[in-house]
């Protein structure tokens, strides 16, 4: 779990969060720039973003929305897309199956704070996910995420 304040209203921080022409600005560890190539943001709807990576290795992720209430909560699967094992670094890595990503929203005077909750279908995929980073890497998309704030605003 990863909770983090933000200097900006809910509905803000919820448009950051839901919006392709916001996410290209933030999502993805600091260095990485970001590609939403769909996002059909209803239950069932699909995610595909890429991340390219400084040394322009790209990373697809895929999801599948499961649970939308608006300007509160999202639950979405998050996977490796479609060619992920075939990036350099990863060929002949055994990796983790896909998990299931619930952010909520809450407003707290004048900012709002995001808790991130992932669950994994097993402890050895959840600690899979950890040995590749991706607590740090989330960590350094919320940090993108609050300069991006600091600049819209």
């Amino acid at each position: 779990m990863i909770t983090r304040e933000f200097a900006a209203p809910r509905q803000l921080v919820w448009d950051v969060w839901t919006q392709p022409k916001h996410i290209e600005k933030w999502f993805g560890p600091k260095g990485f720039d970001t590609r939403v190539e769909k996002l059909e943001f209803e239950v069932g709807g699909r995610s595909v973003y890429v991340m390219t990576g400084p040394d322009g290795t790209e990373y697809p992720t895929n999801g599948v929305f499961k649970e939308i209430v608006p300007i509160e909560k999202i639950v979405t699967t998050d996977e490796f897309g479609d060619g992920f094992e075939e990036i350099e670094s990863m060929k002949g890595k055994d990796l983790p199956q896909g998990m299931v990503t619930t952010y909520l929203f809450y407003d707290i005077t004048e900012r709002t704070k995001l808790t991130i909750i992932t669950s994994h279908p097993t402890v050895e995929d959840k600690k899979k996910h950890e040995a590749m980073g991706v607590v740090e890497g989330w960590n350094s998309s919320l940090d993108k995420a609050e300069e991006y704030f600091a600049r819209i605003q």
